[in-house]
């Protein structure tokens, strides 16, 4: 156990202060009296001085070497582009931090084996930032499927349709900057997921595709065109004798739904299917032979886990739920014990959507590694 508490709450900083940090990590830091945000640092020094005044915050700074060596510091947050995570996360954990990354934690599972080696070794809390994992309808529906509600699990499905401009995404549309497109970006966290109700994948096959340049920015200037993939998919092996689907897109007009997008993940076992959309987090869609798939209200123990801060009154019910994240890093800083999900699940997500690439590229199925170390 460590030492943390409401009197001596873990001191963490920021990486990365754009939208993700300010919409979803900041608010929920300052709703948990374990923890307090000490620190912020990213390379623009504007956007810097505009946090000092939404967060409050009283140390900024561009360089992250400064962070990682400071004292003062116990935890960091990881939430810039994709390329940095690795170097970033070697030097905090190396200097006793605390760590949580967004996802992918890195461009290739080589990145992530390293980040993760060296979080453990240096024995740090380290934490896979796949958001999902919390929505209350997922937790619900692993409930139902762990406790043999829906039988033998026969089909994994999932769908992430987004309608976003066709005009440039900035470093996530080049290779050396993102690695992958919507696989890296989206399709990964349902990879995830996917594992946490199902267990290991054994085997894949995947596409990629491209279908626009954006090679012209938001306000219509001219820049390099995309390298990546806007439409994704694979199909999956389980080890426990399931199968799955997956398929992701930008692309898919008609589908915006107040930025949230279409979200449909689905388990067919042999005794009943659920569903859980992002849309309505706290509704499931449930049926069994006789009858059709119906909504059903999330029980109230899983709306927020137990011991949470954040309650649901607290804004739209597809956005609050991401609070918990750092209610779970707090949690396992204070407790002594290993996030959910770590590092480790990011490293094994990012194992699959890698071999969704070398798949697509070979045009041949990809046998999945069983628990690298």
């Amino acid at each position: 156990m460590s030492q943390h508490s409401a009197e001596n709450p873990v001191k963490i900083a920021i990486i990365g202060a754009g939208a993700v940090s300010h919409y979803h990590h900041v608010p929920g830091i300052n709703i948990d009296p374990r923890a307090t945000l000490v620190a912020a640092c990213d390379t623009s020094t504007e956007l810097l001085e505009q946090r000092k005044k939404d967060w409050g915050v009283a140390k900024t700074t561009t360089s992250v070497e400064e962070i990682c060596t400071d004292p003062e510091v116990d935890a960091v947050i990881i939430a810039t582009p994709n390329f940095t995570h690795r170097e970033i996360s070697l030097l905090a954990s190396q200097n006793g931090k605390h760590v949580m990354a967004e996802k992918p934690l890195g461009l290739n599972a080589g990145e992530v084996r390293e980040m993760y080696h060296s979080a453990r070794d240096n024995k740090v809390v380290h934490m896979t930032a796949f958001t999902y994992r919390f929505a209350p309808s997922m937790r619900y529906l692993r409930s139902l499927l762990k406790s043999g509600q829906l039988g033998e699990p026969r089909h994994f499905r999932s769908q992430r349709f987004l309608d976003w401009p066709e005009t440039s995404w900035g470093w996530r549309q080049y290779k050396d900057k993102a690695g992958a497109g919507d696989l890296f970006d989206m399709t990964i966290h349902r990879i995830d997921f996917a594992r946490d109700l199902l267990g290991p994948i054994k085997s894949v096959c995947g596409a990629v595709a491209q279908f626009t340049k954006r090679d012209v920015t938001a306000d219509g200037k001219p820049c390099p065109p995309s390298e990546v993939d806007d439409w994704s998919s694979l199909i999956g092996e389980f080890e426990c004798g399931a199968v799955g689907v997956w398929e992701g897109t930008t692309l898919a007009k008609g589908y915006h739904r107040n930025g949230f997008g279409h979200e449909w993940a689905e388990i067919n076992g042999s005794e009943g299917s659920a569903v859980y959309q992002l849309h309505e987090p706290n509704t499931i869609l449930l049926g069994k032979t006789g009858d059709d798939l119906h909504p059903v209200t999330v029980p109230e123990e899983f709306l927020t886990p137990e011991g949470s801060p954040r309650t649901t009154d607290m804004g739209e019910a597809a956005t609050i739920f991401r609070y918990d994240l750092i209610w779970e890093f707090v949690s396992a800083i204070c407790e002594g014990r290993e996030a959910v999900p770590s590092y480790y699940e990011g490293l094994m997500a990012q194992i699959v959507a890698d071999s969704v690439l070398e798949s697509h590229e070979k045009r041949a199925w990809v046998d999945i590694p069983n628990e690298p170390v």
